[in-house]
């Protein structure tokens, strides 16, 4: 099996310069949680999910992490505390990043496939812990072809083991 019969070849894709405000609507309005992000010629040069909106509106300095050691427990626990995560703010990061475009927010070294890449390479990728990636575009000199989701690489290995 190979990355060809597991994708969706019709890829909803961003533009690099499109505002975080229009992609965060976007992203509303759909069932997936990130888009590949393209440039002029359709290359693509990113990802965006919600993950990297959740980072632009509660950014991580505003967390403070306290050990708490508690009996009988020999190790500490961190707790997270956010001292800043209020409506107004949110309100204030909205507006001022509204306007950005979408490349300065997204993750621009991308985990790719080719449309012949073997399932266990998509496998690989998909359950490595480091990243969390919930789906691999799938490229061709750099132009998305399709995206391979964990659904879809579970339903074809459910579907093979079931024949």
């Amino acid at each position: 099996m190979q990355a060809r019969d597991l994708m969706t070849e019709a890829v909803e894709t961003v533009h690099e310069d499109d505002a975080v405000s229009d992609v965060l609507q976007q992203l509303a309005r759909r069932d997936f949680t990130g888009f590949p992000v393209v440039d002029d010629d359709d290359r693509l040069v990113g990802v965006v999910t919600q993950r990297d909106f959740v980072e632009l509106f509660q950014p991580k300095d505003h967390t403070v992490w306290i050990p708490i050691g508690l009996p009988p427990f020999l190790e500490t626990l961190d707790y997270g505390i956010d001292l800043s995560w209020n409506e107004l703010e949110t309100e204030l990061d909205l507006a001022k990043n509204a306007g950005k475009p979408v490349k300065k927010i997204m993750t621009p070294d991308v985990l790719t496939v080719g449309p012949d890449a073997d399932v266990d390479d998509v496998l690989a990728i998909l359950a490595a812990d480091e990243r969390d990636v919930n789906r691999v575009p799938v490229v061709e000199d750099d132009v998305v072809v399709g995206i391979v989701t964990r659904q879809d690489v579970l339903r074809a290995l459910h579907d093979e083991r079931n024949q």
